[in-house]
């Protein structure tokens, strides 16, 4: 090959490869239901034309991406599991902790989500999401005092405010993030004394009603300023100047 000619090689699947991105298709397109169980082995390589060790390269796959879960013994056989969110959380945590990411990278990718589901929010008529927004807000008014579980209802209301915008990648998205805000929760809350949290907790609850009211208000642009500004006040309660990465997080 002559310097500077680009390569051309095509690199041609697996034959596992091929089976698991089948399997994967009906899995995902509702042909197999979650909870159903596979054909079993001898039907899938005679369906396939491939053997057995072939097929249970096809099954690791599958297993690695939470899909299915192969159960051994007698009883045995693959099973299809529903998709897992927190599998593609897990994965994006450690390509960011890979990456050395700070985690005020991830408030602030959080933030920018979540702004904009809130401009969405106030848009349009979105009466019933509010509605669900309201009663999740009224579940944590007692729960200020008790800084573990006010810090898993904040989770909650953070990534409901995502979901009610009513865009499936956005929610996807933002719930990967708000899987790595929680494990800092936690970190955060044993470092520092449950005790300590009360007087934030109560203001992130008048800042949840606050936003209702201006969401209820339609005012779009007022209810993302509010927003903006308040998890920006998250970002500096709870990061500060430290430079936190996500291995000291996530490890």
């Amino acid at each position: 090959m002559t310097s500077g000619t680009k390569s051309t090689v095509v690199r041609v699947p697996k034959a596992g490869e091929l089976v698991a991105a089948n399997l994967r298709r009906r899995i995902i397109t509702g042909e197999l239901n979650v909870g159903d169980p596979l054909p079993n082995e001898a039907v899938l390589m005679e369906q396939f034309g491939v053997s057995r060790p072939t097929l249970r390269e096809a099954f690791r796959i599958l297993e690695s991406e939470s899909i299915i879960t192969v159960l051994r013994g007698a009883h045995g056989g693959a099973r299809v599991l529903a998709p897992d969110a927190s599998v593609a959380a897990r994965y994006t945590g450690l390509l960011l902790q890979y990456q050395g990411t700070p985690l005020v990278d991830v408030y602030r990718a959080r933030a920018s989500l979540e702004v904009s589901a809130v401009g969405m929010l106030a848009e349009g008529n979105r009466g019933e999401a509010l509605a669900t927004f309201a009663e999740l807000i009224e579940a944590g008014a007692d729960l200020v005092e008790d800084s573990a579980a006010f810090a898993r209802h904040d989770v909650d209301v953070h990534q409901a405010l995502i979901d009610l915008a009513g865009n499936q990648t956005l929610a996807v998205l933002g719930g990967m993030l708000v899987h790595i805000i929680d494990a800092h929760n936690a970190l955060f809350i044993a470092a520092h004394g449950g005790g300590n949290e009360r007087p934030a907790a109560r203001a992130a609850h008048r800042a949840y009603l606050k936003l209702l009211g201006l969401l209820r208000e339609g005012d779009a642009n007022a209810a993302q300023e509010f927003w903006r500004k308040h998890l920006d006040a998250i970002e500096k309660y709870m990061i500060g100047d430290t430079e936190t990465t996500l291995v000291e997080v996530l490890s």
